[in-house]
């Protein structure tokens, strides 16, 4: 491990500490210094997303309590990129209220186990699921109430489509179960839905809940294909959703962003997953919005009254840009340029050393003017024709 400057004039203290150091945590970063923040970062290398643009990087594995250490000897608060923390370590630190969120709220929303048993104790609708060990004592009969397909989810580590497998037959479901004899996975009952939905919001020092309006958000190949905002629901959808979100982050005490991601059909909302975190499905909100989701963040991990939020346009579009193949014929640079002369694009560019295939490079805003969400859906589909035509989606 070794500590490396990003400006000449190196501070003892810092506003903020910023474990990880991908896209989440540049957007972060950025979010503070437009709060005239400084921001120190915990991350394997100097030139990760937002190792280019903190004030102070400490180049360590994010999960490495020597680091955490440093990071927090250097910052008055620490928060998180992601939820892939070593609780039990940090806890071993004599700094619990220096984590926005507490370790003790996140805790119960860092694996998808512990997710679901405070979903379920909480009696909130979500996917019936079971432990592989559970699955695999069930009776016959009890077998008999599993229908296929069935999508079995890792406990930890799932993101952009990693972590899911969907099983389609009894042969699948026992050569899966005999290659993956651990705690590790869960079986969870398959949803036919018509609508993937997402909910952000925030919960302040004083226990304020804020919103961003509901999203859908549009999948390719278990990715984030890209997201329209406001979602077309009814008031009591989104009413429904409010209350989870709010119980939840009451329940826990949780202070910080948070992220809800629903099914929504027959089977009315169910809920998808948690992220204790800021996320994909409300990056419109950097241009669409009062306060962005990562603005929300810093305010209320730094002591700063969190502004209300609210839309300033009809709504947003906003769409993921993956990497693609090495033998795709335009550069990146090239392809960022023609995005960059689409009227009204907003572009951000994570600045990641490499692209890698489905590797989330960057993504593209775009403010939406339609009055009604059919002209709106509309819009979108024009602007997503003409992203996808310079830059596709490697999922297609």
């Amino acid at each position: 491990m070794s500590l490396k400057k990003n400006i000449n004039n190196i501070k003892k203290n810092y506003s903020l500490g910023i474990i990880g150091g991908g896209q989440l945590a540049l957007m972060l970063t950025e979010a503070a210094k437009k709060r005239d923040l400084d921001v120190c970062v915990q991350t394997k290398s100097c030139d990760d997303p937002a190792g280019l643009k903190a004030d102070y990087v400490i180049e360590a594995d994010p999960l490495k309590i020597k680091g955490n250490k440093s990071l927090i000897s250097e910052c008055k608060k620490i928060i998180f990129e992601n939820e892939w923390i070593k609780i039990d370590k940090l806890n071993l630190i004599d700094n619990n209220d220096i984590f926005i969120p507490s370790l003790e709220a996140i805790k119960p929303l860092v694996d998808r186990f512990s997710q679901k048993k405070l979903i379920d104790s909480m009696n909130i609708p979500c996917p019936r699921w079971l432990g592989i060990k559970e699955f695999k004592s069930l009776s016959d009969e009890e077998n008999n109430n599993w229908s296929f397909p069935l999508m079995a989810k890792s406990n930890k580590g799932g993101y952009d489509g990693k972590g899911n497998k969907k099983i389609k037959t009894k042969v699948d479901l026992d050569s899966f179960l005999t290659e993956n004899d651990s705690e590790d996975w869960l079986i969870e009952e398959w949803i036919d839905f018509e609508k993937e939905l997402a909910l952000v919001g925030s919960r302040d020092q004083k226990g304020k809940i804020r919103f961003f309006p509901i999203v859908e958000t549009f999948q390719s190949n278990n990715v984030c294909d890209w997201v329209i905002s406001p979602a077309e629901t009814e008031y009591d959808l989104n009413l429904f959703a409010i209350n989870i979100f709010s119980s939840i982050v009451n329940e826990l005490n949780y202070v910080g962003v948070l992220c809800i991601e629903f099914f929504y059909g027959v089977n009315g909302l169910l809920i998808n997953e948690i992220a204790p975190r800021t996320h994909n499905s409300a990056h419109f909100s950097i241009e669409a919005c009062s306060s962005s989701q990562f603005d929300q963040y810093v305010c209320i991990s730094s002591g700063i009254m969190p502004p209300e939020i609210q839309m300033n346009c009809e709504g947003a579009i906003m769409i993921n840009l993956l990497g693609l193949k090495k033998t795709f014929p335009i550069s990146i640079e090239t392809r960022i340029q023609k995005l960059s002369e689409i009227n009204g694009s907003n572009i951000h560019y994570y600045g990641k050393s490499r692209e890698i295939l489905g590797r989330k490079m960057a993504h593209i805003t775009f403010l939406l003017n339609g009055k009604t969400y059919s002209d709106r859906y509309d819009e979108a589909q024009i602007l997503l024709t003409k992203v996808r035509d310079i830059w596709p989606s490697p999922n297609e």
